[in-house]
């Protein structure tokens, strides 16, 4: 596949799975074996498999049961696929020891992810968590 049809399942990913809560469709988006890394280098949690991201995934929408994400860059450089976002949503449930507030809020992060065949195979994340702790009242060291 070519740069554009790399962009396009990223793009296709969050529109129509991420955004219109459909995890049913994941699996047209995601590879069964996909690893996903979040955090930074020296922190970084890996997420095995599609059913493992599948539960991350319900976790979240928990906390964020009206998440929508907008892709504000995509780039892409071979089967990679660089992603700059930002997302929005009601906390509804307890995120990191803070209680359900029901603010809306925004942050933002970058993703890249590695496009095989069609199907997201790898995933990067790094966004600004400590900003939305912050925001909903908790001090970070």
């Amino acid at each position: 596949m070519g740069i554009e049809e790399n962009k396009d399942v990223v793009r296709r990913f969050i529109t129509d799975c991420v955004n219109t809560h459909r995890e049913d469709l994941l699996p047209q988006f995601v590879d069964d074996g996909v690893t996903m890394y979040a955090g930074t280098p020296d922190t970084a949690e890996a997420t095995q498999g599609i059913e493992e991201l599948r539960s991350a995934y319900r976790r979240f929408r928990v906390l964020f049961p009206d998440l929508h994400v907008t892709h504000d860059l995509l780039v892409g450089e071979g089967d990679y696929v660089v992603a700059r976002w930002t997302s929005s949503g009601t906390q509804a449930g307890a995120v990191a020891g803070v209680e359900p507030t029901g603010q809306q809020l925004r942050w933002g992060g970058i993703d890249i992810y590695r496009i095989h065949d069609g199907r997201i195979v790898e995933w990067w994340r790094n966004d600004d968590f400590t900003g939305l702790l912050q925001r909903l009242g908790r001090r970070v060291a």
